[in-house]
């Protein structure tokens, strides 16, 4: 089985642009675990590419990238020489949706959530909207000129299609008109602890793999992510696992292995918003369920829960 894996950051969608140390980092992170779990299984055959100014995956074929190349033809035509390809890409700017969209074009199975579910959680806002009007709790997103008059703060103003912390801000009262970009939204911020769930839906089958505790703080009024624990929260009342499902009920296009970010406060776990997608969780994954989570997915695995540890092995730190 051919497989084309393309990690967006790494993988050369920067070149030609500076890449911070902890965006490759957060990246090649993702990226060696993937390349690692894919070549496990027998019979795959694993191509990838990689930025000219990064070290290359080790023990695959991957093509250098530099920034006179025609990257997005190099990647369509990758898509059409594989059976399937999996995409970890930012939302950002649509990033995600086109790589998406072109690795389908291209004919192969696509691993992953697909375009309508990554339309929707691509957007903080339609994300909220379209949560809380299925009945999934969730914190509400306003456009940063449209919050309610009897809603107080705090809020948290972030863009509306970003990725992670980045350009999220910790405020006590709604800003001043203007004083944000034009893609910005505003969360109403909830007090609890800040988690993130790594969800399985495959075959018609939702499984919460591991719920993490997200190590976030607040440095000069942004928010800054500095890792997380797998494995660290329990589920003991079933309630992570349910909204885990209601999410899919509600985002049915969500599949694959991707993730939801939650608070979890005294009446119970919230929806902060939906990654759809891999994210700096699976770093650790395996380790954390003691299982390669790749023999979990179609078409590398016949019955998606099979062998599923009903709680992970072991708590796994990852570091930013």
């Amino acid at each position: 089985m051919r497989v084309f894996m393309c990690e967006f950051v790494t993988g050369g969608g920067m070149a030609g642009e500076p890449i911070s140390p902890s965006l490759a980092r957060e990246g090649a992170l993702m990226r060696d675990a993937l390349a690692r779990d894919l070549t496990d299984i027998p019979g795959v055959s694993l191509v990838t590419t990689h930025d000219e100014r990064l070290t290359p995956p080790r023990g695959i074929a991957s093509i250098a990238i530099a920034p006179e190349r025609d990257l997005w033809r190099l990647w369509a035509y990758c898509a059409r020489k594989v059976d399937v390809t999996w995409v970890v890409a930012p939302e950002t700017g649509g990033v995600l949706a086109r790589l998406t969209g072109l690795c389908a074009n291209a004919g192969a199975i696509g691993i992953g959530p697909d375009i309508e579910a990554i339309r929707v959680a691509s957007s903080k806002k339609l994300t909220a909207e379209t949560l809380i009007a299925a009945g999934v709790p969730a914190l509400p997103v306003w456009a940063s000129n449209a919050v309610p008059d009897d809603v107080l703060g705090p809020f948290v103003a972030k863009p509306d299609d970003g990725a992670g912390c980045e350009s999220t801000l910790l405020m006590l009262d709604r800003p001043e008109p203007g004083s944000l970009g034009s893609g910005h939204v505003l969360q109403l911020f909830a007090a609890g602890e800040a988690a993130s769930l790594t969800v399985l839906s495959a075959g018609g089958t939702v499984r919460l793999l591991s719920a993490n505790r997200q190590h976030v703080a607040v440095e000069n009024g942004r928010f800054v992510f500095r890792g997380l624990t797998l494995g660290a929260l329990g589920d003991d009342d079933n309630a992570l696992q349910q909204l885990a499902e209601m999410v899919v009920d509600a985002i049915p296009g969500l599949s694959g292995i991707f993730g939801i970010d939650v608070v979890i406060g005294n009446s119970g776990p919230v929806v902060v918003e939906v990654n759809p997608r891999l994210t700096t969780s699976y770093a650790g994954l395996r380790e954390a369920i003691g299982i390669n989570p790749v023999s979990l997915v179609a078409p590398f695995a016949g019955d998606a829960c099979v062998g599923l540890p009903t709680s992970p092995a072991r708590q796994v730190e990852i570091a930013l």
